[in-house]
């Protein structure tokens, strides 16, 4: 973060530059993994009521409720994991084979017990195919199914035949973009489009009882930890500061490349600095 605010990085070598090299330190300003690391990275030195709550309202919030979802409480065994490899799904459930699928952020708390994964999205929109699943099959193939495909299975939503029961935890897909929430959330709020698109939908004769896909933007994320800010200690409100001031940067680099009259940025020598 500090790396890219304050051009703390040095510079590129020459044959780097003219890209006749693969530079190992070279950060894309488009990547989604460094504006992950960094944001996450400062949200868990915050106390995740300040920040957590509101996340989940702005992205999940029925827009016909005036009441907030979700309250401000002590979070139990609270955890945040980033780039979490999720286990393959059983060849015998979907009609084709699939790997390993590694999920931006995985957070979970025991009280209710609960996981959200939260997709993370920058300079590039949701995949509309994935890794050995061009479609073909019959079943959307994009990468906001799956995961909540995978995510449901691992918190015991299908009805399967196995020797130890175990108990279903509550499960939220959370997409966050710079501007706006990509329209194929909005299609899977849908139980029954969620069905119909997983194999061996009839399975998950129940979902969870509420919204659980939705999507949010970093400024609406933003609005909601700093209406915190009287509430949080001296060093959280620097963090607060100086994670704003970031996703300022971030969001204006990104409008800049986006315009017609830009040109393309090569990279950022890194390392980067989380907070």
């Amino acid at each position: 973060m500090l790396a890219e605010l304050n051009s703390k990085g040095g510079c590129l070598c020459k044959h780097a530059t003219e890209g006749k090299i693969r530079c190992p330190l070279i950060v894309r300003p488009t990547s989604e993994d460094v504006v992950t690391g960094n944001l996450f990275g400062v949200l868990k030195a915050i106390d995740p009521r300040w920040w957590l709550p509101g996340l989940l309202n702005c992205a999940l919030q029925d827009p016909m409720s005036d009441k907030r979802r979700f309250r401000q409480q002590f979070y139990r065994q609270f955890t945040i994991s980033l780039w979490q490899k999720q286990a393959a799904y059983p060849p015998g459930l979907i009609p084709w084979e699939e790997g390993v699928t590694e999920v931006d952020v995985v957070i979970e708390f025991e009280n209710p017990a609960t996981t959200i994964f939260i997709e993370m999205k920058y300079g590039s929109p949701l995949s509309s195919t994935t890794s050995k699943n061009a479609g073909d099959h019959g079943f959307p193939s994009d990468q906001l199914i799956r995961n909540i495909r995978i995510g449901l299975r691992r918190c015991n939503w299908f009805d399967e035949n196995l020797l130890v029961s175990k108990a279903k935890r509550d499960f939220l897909v959370i997409v966050l973009a710079p501007f706006s929430v990509p329209k194929l959330v909005d299609t899977y709020q849908n139980p029954s489009s969620i069905r119909d698109a997983i194999p061996n939908g009839a399975q998950l004769s129940q979902l969870p009882a509420h919204r659980f896909v939705g999507g949010t933007t970093y400024s609406k994320l933003m609005f909601e930890l700093e209406s915190n800010v009287p509430f949080i200690s001296a060093s959280e409100k620097r963090l607060v500061q100086q994670l704003r001031d970031y996703l300022d940067f971030k969001q204006s680099s990104i409008a800049k490349r986006q315009s017609p009259t830009s040109r393309e940025v090569t990279g950022t020598f890194l390392p980067v600095v989380s907070v």
